[in-house]
């Protein structure tokens, strides 16, 4: 159902899907019989033909032609359970980490909104992206326009999107564009051999901490806690390295947000163990 490049059907990704888990798969069950059938054979045509689908291809081939019963039958059951199957084995246990990247994201888009507007907004994209009044281009595998014909546009960053963004194939649809969250590298080893956490001690560290709250930059952040622009930038350095703050450039500056993990420190610690 999802080759390694190239198309894949839209129904798999239900726009439901930002109300959470259990919404997005309720709507991948809901899909109509015409669509299913439509969008199968899509990837059929846009991949290497094989006179050997897989069978669980088949079998949802012949659910778009006459919707199968029993419970045998429920095709989009037994796809949606695969799927809820694989986010809880590969997914869950890295949620913290995924969810730390697409906030830190969401923050940085929501900080250029505010300062520029949609302008900002839409220039402060990553480099796949580029706006340029009044066209959105993008990187993308093949050559086509979308026109939003006076409907929104969702931006949505994607901790698993990679190289270019991702756009419904069918233009009805609400228009969504996925596009790759910027993955940190992983920060330098420390010259303390001590644990991270064992550091976060102190009145300094917990003020730091705090006025992070939901997110600034570094000069901000020495403002706000009352201490000089190299010590807060060596605190948020500590914080990163324990897993309590995430780091995103923005512009010239610098961009700190807070971890679940260190939201849940910050709360008093009841659910920090959990999350780690």
């Amino acid at each position: 159902m999802i080759p390694n490049r190239g198309y894949f059907p839209d129904f798999l990704t239900p726009r439901e899907g930002v109300r959470g888990m259990d919404a997005g798969l309720e709507a991948l069950r809901a899909t109509a019989s015409d669509r299913l059938r439509a969008e199968l054979v899509l990837l059929a045509a846009s991949h290497r033909p094989d006179r050997t689908a897989p069978p669980g291809r088949a079998a949802l081939a012949r659910h778009g032609v006459a919707p199968l019963t029993g419970r045998r039958g429920d095709v989009l059951g037994r796809l949606a359970g695969a799927l809820r199957g694989y986010h809880r084995a590969a997914v869950e246990p890295y949620w913290p980490h995924i969810r730390a990247r697409v906030e830190a994201d969401r923050a940085a888009r929501g900080r250029a909104l505010l300062d520029g507007g949609a302008d900002e907004l839409l220039a402060s994209l990553p480099p796949m992206l580029r706006w340029r009044p009044p066209v959105l281009e993008a990187d993308y595998p093949v050559d086509r326009d979308l026109y939003l014909r006076g409907r929104g546009l969702l931006l949505q960053p994607s901790f698993f999107c990679r190289g270019t963004p991702v756009v419904y194939r069918d233009p009805n649809l609400p228009p969504v564009l996925v596009y790759p969250v910027t993955h940190a590298e992983a920060p330098a080893p420390s010259d303390d051999p001590g644990p991270p956490l064992g550091r976060l001690v102190g009145q300094t560290r917990s003020a730091v901490l705090a006025a992070i709250g939901g997110g600034c930059t570094t000069s901000e952040l020495a403002r706000r806690a009352g201490v000089s622009l190299a010590s807060a930038s060596q605190h948020a350095c500590v914080l990163r390295e324990a897993g309590l703050v995430v780091t995103l450039r923005h512009g010239n500056a610098v961009l700190h947000t807070l971890t679940p993990l260190g939201a849940a420190l910050l709360r008093g610690g009841a659910t920090a163990e959990a999350l780690r």
